[in-house]
This record gives structure tokens, C-alpha cells and sequence, in this order.
């Protein structure tokens, strides 16, 4: 990825080594300073109401059947559950999941299941948009999503090195996720395979230059810049410097050290999974143990099964299972779990009813209608199951729950008021969650669970 700097295209680690970025949001800061003193001045919840740190989010884009993992449906008959029939059983009482899901059968105390979700939108772009701002698509302003939201309203108590909010690995591209914001609230995406021999995070591990020779650069840089000395104690200067330190301290110090998976135990890591998925969820981890506010985790390969539907779930399945189940455990047994909400869902469901004709010969389409949403963790109870589908899985058939219900219980267990407004660059009202109308459907916070 490249910036343009002064006529000159230069990747963002070169941004990062110049101080460049700090000096951006400096300057980005000088611009909406007022708007964003007006947040930070906003009341929040007490320390003592905070239940939820951290946020670990999975997104399956491209949407994943329900009927065939968390809300399986074994009576429906093979031309609504194919080669997935049976149901096996959890360790809650009452609870069952999909066949190729073993492990987080295992761990179903840790989380619950909403199995009523639903909006009724079937495009990508438009659902995903939906599922992570609360917000209908469609208005004239572009709102930023939960992520964004929560490096906005952490940023001010947030002390760490790494970014506020971060994806693994790579954006999808459904939306731009910093919304009306701007570039200070994008995602820094991590880029690479956390799976390879070594992780190389875009603009901190750089591919075949060592620790050492990056320290050498950095010095040498430091002695070449004898005009940088002259003029230190000018206010522009002393920032850029600071944000030079900070970049840094990203690069070599103790923000790189997060992304370094190789100190983490052999057996540990098997136990996540030696896979993309795995290693990202082990990668989060180590993320929230650092304090980062909210991490993305996008399902590497997505789950657009129009066609080769069954071959795909048997092929990713197990490894979401592993993972995700790995995840929860590790977070509990570190003592995390209490802090940290983990939620696990697509923009939208998969079609109960499979299309066998061609070219899908046996796929699964886009389905908002209902479909299902795990969540642990932040203050979330384990163990419970929120609204229920119909037989066949077409339909809610109790408690519905809207984007706007799922949300707004996220942002209060991390004490983030969701009627507060935003800042808006042409100081347009906007505010975290759309307030109740005629348009914005919910049926109520997730009490139930919290």
C-alpha cells in the first residue's frame, strides 16, 4: 500500500519510519479538533459499569448458513439440511449444534446463540454495512462501523503502541469502515498469513531485513538529520519526532512483539490450529492482552457458498471450530473472558432451503431473513439461546433481534453511550446508532444475556 507525500509515492512503512502518519493526524486533529474535544468531553460509563474491554469480532463475510452450524434443523428433511442431518449434542443441556462442530459443542457454556437475527437484506455490501453500523444503507452520510466507533470513543484512555483498531489480515472491501470519521479511524490491516514461518505485519515486519539492520537504519537516519537537531524545539518538529518514537516503537519495540507468534508455545498454537483462521484467532489474543480496543478478524476465504456449498463447510467448518473454540478457551483460562466480548457472525445467513438446480447444484443464497450471531464474553452470559427460527429455519418465529439490538448491547457493555453524537466534518447530525423511528426496527437490548 502507498501514500503520496509531497509528490512522492512511498509505502506505509516508509510512512511510519518518517513519522509521517502522526504528523497526518496532527494535522487531521487540527481541523476537527473542536468536534472531537465535543466526544471526548461526552459522559461516559463509570469504570465500574465497564464489563467489556475489548471486542474481538469474526466476520464471516460472504455469510454462513445457520441450518448447517449453530441453528441446525434436523427434522427439516434433506432439502433443507443435505449431507448435514443430525444435530449433536453440547455441553448445556438443551443445546445443540451442527455436526462439524465438536469442539465449540465442548465450550457452549462460554457463549450464547441468537438465533433470531434478522434484517432482511440480501446484498453484500448493504447487509454488511448494516450488521456493523446499525445504520440503514442508502442515507447521504456514511457512517463509520462499530471498530471505527470504538477507536473514536477509546482513543482518549487507550495507551497502547498498536492501533486503536485492527484487522486481520485484510478488509473485505464491503464498505469504507472508517465512515464520515476519516482516514484516523480506518482499520490498520495487518496484511500477510499468520500462518507463515514468520508473520510480516505490513509496515512493521518488514520481508528480509532483519532486527538488526532496521536498528542500523534508524540510527544511521538519526545521525544524517543534523538539521532536525538545530530546529528541535519547535512545536512541529517535537511532534513529528514523537510520532517517529511511536512509529518506532511499532516497528521494533514492543508493538511488534504482539504480532510475534513464535513466543507462544508450540502446543498452544496447535491448539488453535495451524491454519490462517487459527493463528489469526491466537493473533487476537495476544491483541487484547495488549489492550487493543477492537479487533477484526475476517475469515480468510469467505463464505459465499452459492455453489460447492457442502464441500466448502466440510473444508472450513473444522477450522472456525477449532479456533473459535481454542479462542474461548484460552481468553477464560488467562481471565479475559469476563472483559472481552468475542462475536462471531456474516452479514447474513445462507438460504434454508438448498438450490439444487444448475449452475448452484446444491448452494446455499443470501438469506437476511433470520439467521444466527455467537456471542461471549464483556459482560454476555454463556450458555443461552436468544429468539428462535422456524422449523425449517425461514422465518423468526420469536424475539427478533435487529443490528440496532446487537450493537447497542456491545456498545453498553464497553460503555459507550450509543445515542451520543458524532463528530461530523460538515457538523451534520449523526449519532453512534440511529434513534428510534418508524424505520429503525428493534426488539430491545439483549437483557436476556447481559
Amino acid at each position: 500500500m502507498k501514500t503520496n507525500y509531497m509528490g512522492m509515492d512511498i509505502s506505509r512503512r516508509e510512512a511510519l519510519r518518517r513519522g509521517l502518519c502522526g504528523a497526518a493526524a496532527l494535522s487531521l486533529a487540527g481541523r476537527t479538533g473542536s468536534a472531537l474535544a465535543d466526544v471526548a468531553a461526552q459522559p461516559m460509563a463509570s469504570a465500574a459499569k465497564v464489563k467489556a474491554k475489548s471486542v474481538i469480532q469474526v466476520f464471516l463475510w460472504g455469510g454462513m448458513s445457520h441450518n448447517d452450524t449453530w441453528d441446525p434443523k434436523p427434522e427439516a428433511g434433506y432439502e433443507y439440511m443435505g449431507e448435514f442431518a443430525k444435530a449433536i449434542p453440547t455441553n448445556v443441556n438443551g443445546i445443540q449444534l451442527g455436526m462439524l462442530f465438536p469442539e465449540l459443542a465442548k465450550q457452549t457454556d462460554k457463549f450464547s446463540l441468537i438465533r433470531s437475527m434478522t434484517h432482511r437484506n440480501n446484498g453484500h455490501e448493504t447487509a454488511a454495512y448494516l450488521m456493523q453500523t446499525g445504520h440503514a444503507p442508502g442515507e447521504r452520510i456514511s457512517y463509520p462501523s462499530i471498530g471505527a466507533v470504538f477507536a473514536l470513543f477509546k482513543k482518549p484512555s487507550y495507551k497502547g503502541i498498536i492501533p486503536p483498531y485492527v484487522v486481520l489480515t485484510q478488509p473485505q472491501g464491503r464498505f469504507s469502515e472508517e465512515g464520515f470519521l476519516g482516514p484516523l479511524y480506518k482499520p490498520f490491516a495487518t496484511g500477510s498469513d499468520p500462518n507463515a514461518q514468520r508473520f510480516e505485519v505490513e509496515g512493521v515486519v518488514a520481508r528480509g531485513i532483519t532486527d538488526d539492520r532496521q536498528k542500523s537504519r534508524r540510527d544511521l537516519l538519526g545521525k544524517m538529520n543534523t538539521f532536525g537537531s538545530q530546529v528541535a524545539d519547535t512545536p512541529a518538529v517535537s511532534a513529528a519526532e514523537e510520532a517517529k518514537k511511536q512509529a518506532y516503537a511499532l516497528i521494533l519495540g514492543e508493538g511488534r512483539d504482539v504480532f510475534d507468534l513464535s513466543k507462544e508455545k508450540d502446543a498452544l498454537r496447535d491448539r488453535y490450529g495451524r491454519n490462517t483462521f487459527g493463528q489469526d484467532c491466537l493473533a487476537a489474543r495476544r491483541m487484547v492482552e495488549a489492550g487493543v480496543p477492537y479487533v477484526v478478524i475476517n475469515y480468510p476465504g469467505g463464505w459465499d457458498t452459492h455453489s460447492n456449498h457442502f464441500a466448502t463447510m466440510r473444508r472450513q467448518c473444522p477450522n472456525l471450530d477449532q479456533g473459535l473454540a481454542a479462542l474461548l478457551a484460552d481468553l477464560q483460562e488467562r481471565g479475559l473472558l469476563e472483559t472481552t466480548i468475542v462475536w462471531c457472525s456474516g452479514e447474513f445467513g445462507r438460504g434454508p432451503k438448498i438450490d439444487w438446480q444448475p449452475p448452484w447444484n446444491g448452494g446455499r443464497n443470501h438469506y437476511g431473513n433470520v439467521f444466527s450471531v455467537l456471542v461471549a464474553g464483556g459482560g454476555f452470559k454463556g450458555g443461552h439461546i436468544v429468539g428462535e427460527s422456524d422449523a425449517k429455519g425461514e422465518e423468526v418465529k420469536t424475539r427478533p433481534v435487529y443490528p440496532v439490538d446487537l450493537l447497542g448491547s456491545i456498545y453498553q457493555l464497553a460503555g459507550i453511550d450509543a445515542r451520543a453524537r458524532l463528530p461530523h466534518p460538515m457538523g451534520a447530525e449523526a449519532y453512534v446508532l440511529p434513534p428510534p423511528s418508524d424505520k429503525v426496527k428493534s426488539g430491545g437490548l439483549l437483557t436476556e444475556i447481559m
